[in-house]
This record gives structure tokens, sequence and C-alpha cells, in this order.
């Protein structure tokens, strides 16, 4: 698919992107560096702005991101979205996530728009080897894969994480011996899955020196994020005897303690083996004599997935209190930034993109839009005049943004925000917005709005603008993207709970159902395969696509190999899928759907 790269400022950002000096040459990036530093990205899942040792964290260890923290760059004041897909979305484009049409985590809305510019692409076409070990979390089928968007090797498994309604058949929830998604090609492994995606990026890299390429590895964990059942069974040993008591916000009586210091004991061992496997990539670097000239990057992706210690903050995932949209940001880069070099600015995840591409000389095409600014400057020079900025984070459910619903915008020191409650949508009346100064009041306590009226309007009127500005970057802008079938690039497709547009009960409930948004480049023949996950009694499914339905018996009993023939005419359409047992209607667990 051809992707239109027309790079231009936001209305929004018009003073907030800063990008180097480089050469372009027709459609394609260039660069003029000679010698162009490595990047390798990793990006936690769920694990908190507190749970790192040099955070402060008294219980969960992490020596090896601490030694880190001591030999590298470090903005203090970074902020990421309150849930995972919309961080992945800025961090990959540099733009807000709601331009990208990534506006939650599932039932169709993480997938990403796959006209968007990655960070993938930009480096690729400067000549990097790109490669993604992890979580991509923007869409699992032809044309938003990771490997439609940049990715030039890529092991990942499908959806939010393992242990979803999008796991391959056979391996539902495993961490440990997975089958994951190698270059598109389900291939079970063995071993567990935090140290597979960091023995992969490894092998990318010795493969890459090998070759003399530069090379741009994004490693993101699905750990520490649930379930929980299957974690590094020595460390858990480790840490089930530890009193998590220091890092518990609430008080618990002695059942519930119990049950959230095993919780805990579990997340801990977890963040303590993505710790040990950022001490073995090191090793690796300084064994390949790359170490200096690689740019290293940690994160994570948004607050914690308990209410536990995040520093002088308050909040957890999804919430749009600090706790829940801070991250450190680790950048280490001997090369050019000095160990220890710390910056208070206001960052976010919409920055790094044109940070990384104003590192390697890199610029895309003129004309395109991006929301931040490059960081550089901050962590590479003694003085750097970074403009007063305003940044804004705003997730919830539903098919679209809601204006005022649960968003924060900042502008050091202030932060005017409307926590209104992610899955909570539908707020009627005034919303009662919140103003705090953060410089005096990091645990957001006390409400100054009536105290600094001017500057609540000022960061009122500023979202609502930020608001219009998102909204209409292209027509129809919240639409959600569509799947394209029976293409060479996607022969099979796998259709999960994760993209369809749900309409029956609850989203991934067993007797829940919903559609999916598909387009066939042409006419064509398919077979078509429901899969359930469930035991059912005998039934009987009936096919929807551009109104012509197709009818099959289900057999009882049987999990697979419920096909039938489907033609599909040319253009968009709805795949839609209703399976009656016993009398009550559901949809399948997954659909395959296979150009003949």
């Amino acid at each position: 698919m051809a992707k239109s790269r027309i790079f231009g400022e936001s209305l929004f950002a018009s003073q907030t992107t800063v990008l180097c000096a480089c050469l372009i040459a027709g459609s394609h990036v260039i660069t003029v560096s000679a010698e162009r530093p490595n990047v390798i990205v990793i990006m936690s899942d769920d694990q908190g702005v507190g749970d790192y040792g040099f955070a402060g964290n008294p219980v969960i260890r992490t020596p090896e991101l601490d030694a880190m923290h001591a030999k590298s760059g470090y903005l203090s004041k970074f902020y990421v979205s309150s849930v995972c897909a919309p961080t992945r979305a800025s961090l990959m484009t540099g733009r807000y996530n709601y331009r990208t049409r990534c506006i939650d985590t599932w039932i169709g809305r993480a997938m990403m728009d796959p006209d968007e510019v990655t960070l993938a692409e930009a480096l690729r076409d400067a000549g990097y080897r790109t490669g993604i070990y992890g979580k991509w979390h923007l869409g699992d089928n032809y044309p938003m894969r990771a490997m439609d968007q940049g990715f030039q090797d890529s092991l990942v498994h499908r959806g939010g994480g393992i242990g979803q309604p999008s796991d391959p058949i056979g391996a539902e929830g495993k961490y440990t011996d997975p089958t994951l998604i190698k270059n598109g090609k389900e291939v079970p492994m063995t071993g567990y899955c935090t140290d597979l995606y960091f023995d992969a990026a490894m092998d990318f890299i010795q493969e890459s020196t090998d070759k003399g390429k530069p090379f741009f590895t994004y490693i993101a964990t699905n750990a520490p994020h649930g379930p929980f059942h299957d974690v590094p069974h020595k460390l858990y040993d480790q840490y089930r005897n530890i009193d998590f008591t220091p890092i518990l916000v609430d008080t618990l009586k002695p059942t519930k303690f119990e049950q959230e210091s095993d919780k805990l004991a579990r997340i801990a061992a977890m963040i303590t083996n993505i710790d040990q496997n950022v001490g073995r990539l090191f090793h690796k670097l300084n064994e390949l004599g790359i170490g200096d000239n690689t740019i290293v990057v940690y994160l994570n992706d948004n607050g914690p997935n308990t209410r536990r210690f995040v520093g002088n903050m308050r909040g957890m995932k999804t919430a749009v209190d600090d706790g829940g949209i801070r991250s450190p940001l680790l950048f280490h880069w001997p090369a050019k930034v000095q160990a220890g070099k710390t910056s208070d600015a206001l960052c976010a995840h919409i920055d790094l993109m044109p940070t990384i591409l104003d590192a390697c000389d890199i610029q895309l095409p003129q004309g395109h839009k991006v929301d931040g600014r490059s960081f550089l400057g901050l962590l590479t020079r003694d003085h750097l005049n970074w403009p007063s900025r305003r940044v804004v984070f705003q997730s919830h459910r539903g098919d679209r943004p809601q204006l005022f619903h649960h968003f924060a915008i900042h502008e050091d020191p202030w932060k005017l925000v409307h926590p209104s409650g992610f899955g909570k949508e539908g707020f009627t009346g005034q919303p009662k917005l919140q103003l705090y100064d953060l410089s005096k009041d990091p645990r957001q306590e006390s409400d100054v709005s009536a105290e600094f009226p001017e500057v609540f309007q000022r960061l009122k009127k500023g979202y609502e603008a930020w608001f219009q500005d998102v909204s209409s970057t292209r027509p129809n802008n919240y639409a959600p993207p569509r799947i394209l079938v029976g293409t060479e690039h996607e022969m099979s497709s796998v259709l999960t709970r994760q993209d369809w547009r749900h309409c029956q009960g609850k989203p991934w409930a067993p007797d829940s159902n919903g559609f999916w948004l598909i387009e066939a480049a042409d006419a064509g023949d398919y077979e078509i395969e429901l899969i359930f996950a469930q035991d059912h009694p005998e039934g009987t499914a009936t096919i929807t696509s551009n109104d012509v339905l197709t009818q099959l018996n289900i057999p009882s009993h049987k999990q697979r190999g419920h096909m039938t023939p489907l033609h599909l005419p040319a253009g968009k359409q709805k795949l839609f899928v209703e399976v009656v047992f016993g009398g009550k209607t559901q949809g399948p667990h997954q659909v395959i759907l296979t150009r003949k």
C-alpha cells in the first residue's frame, strides 16, 4: 500500500517540532551522517513509574536498570498515555494517537491507520535494518501489522497481550513456550516470552553488526501485563515471602492482602526478569564492540497495573493523574550523552520519534505533521532554549473521543485535568475540571482553579483547540481502519475478537458477538473456518457479507474444522457470523479467511 508522506507541523504543535537538517531525495528518507548510531527502544507493559530501584522502590529489584540510569541521560518528567495502544501509536508516529485512528485498546480501535508514517519506516528508508520483538498492538492483519509498517524482522504476539482472545489456538495464555508470530507465521517457541524477545533481538543485532548495517531494534515486552499465572518461577519463589507493605497504596484486610501480595510477587518477578534481560543486552552490545554508539532507550507504556508505589504522585494504569501517565525515560548513548545528564523539561511519547530521527540525522519528507519535538539537546547540551509547550493526554473507551472526557493538559507547572474515568463514558453536564500546580502539589491534592482563573481558562481553551485539531486530521477521522483480505501479503487472515466491532454482550465474553470491517481488493473465492473456544452443542452458523447469507451446520464438541466456501465481492464490507447453540446466539472465537 502506497503511503502519502507529507511533512508539516500541526497548528497545535507549531512551535514544538524540532528536527535536524537533512537531505531529501525524491520521496525517500536519506541521512547525512557517516557514523549513524544504532537504536534500541525497550518498552515494558504496565510497569509503573515507581517500579525501579532508582525511582525509590524499596522492594522490586532492578539492578541492571539502576546501573543503566547511572550511566544514561534521564528525563524525569516524561509522559505517556494512560493505556498501552495509544502510547504505542504516539511513539511510532510522533503524533497524538487521535490522529492515527488508534483510540482504544480493543474491539477494532487499537488498529492504526496504515497510511501513518512510522519510526521504523523512516529508519528503514534511511538504510537501517529494523526489527520488532514482543508487543505491537496496532493491528494484527494486513496492512496494519508491524511487518507492514516498516519492520523487516518481526517476532510478536497478537492483540494486546498473551492470554487474550487473539492467542493462537492451542497456545492460549502461554507465557512459557508460547506460539508467536514470526514474520506473519505462527511459530511454536521454547522458553519464557521475555527471554525469547531479547534472544531474537540480540540475534538480529548480531546479524546486523556482521553485515555492517545500522539497526533499529524495538523490544516491547508484554510483561508485567497480566495474566499472572505464568511467571519466571525462580524469581517468583524469591519474592513470595517478601513484605510488599512499603509499596502498597491501600490498607488491605488479611485475605485481600495475601492475594495482593501474591500478585505483586508475580509482577515483581516479571519486572526483575526484564531487568536481567536488559543486563544481557548491554553485555551483548559490549561484546560486539558497539555499545558506545548505540542508543538504548527504556520506558514503560503507562501507569502500573495495580495500586502501588508511584513516587510522590497518585494514580495507576487508565488514570490521567500523573501516576497513570508518567514514565522514566532513560537515554543511553555514551558517544553523545554524558552519564547522569538529567532534564526535568516537559516531554512525552510524541517526542521519541523526532528525537531518534534527530540523533540519526534523518528527516521525513517535507509536509508531514508531527506533534513532538526533539529532546536530544536537553541531554547533549548544557543550555538549551526549551520553549514552553502544552501536551495533552486523553484515553477512554468508546468508538470516538468525547470532548472533556478523561483528559489532562499540561503546561509546566500546571495541569488541568478531568479524571472522569476510563470505561465510564457518556458523562453529561458541565465537566468538573481541576487545576493543579505540580511543582508544589505533585499528588494533586489541592485544586487551585479558583486561585488562578486565567490559567484555568487558558488551558481549557488550549484543550478545546487541541481536541478540534486532532479530530479534524482527516475526513471522518475516527472511522475504524479496515482489514484488507485476499492479498498476496496475507492470503490467510486470522480474524479475532481483538479487532471485531462488538455488538452483543460483553466484548470478550463467550456469548458475545461482533463483526469485522474488511475490504477485498478484488472479487474472489475464499474458505472460511469458524473456531470456538468453549465446548458447545450442535448448532447453526449464519455468515453474512454484504447481505449475502451462507449457512453452516456446526457439529457438537468440536473446536475447529467448521469450514465452508465463501465468495467475497470487491470492495468494503462487513463480515458477520452469528451462531445459534440451544436457542442462544453468540459469535465465533476466531475466524480464518483464506483466499483460494
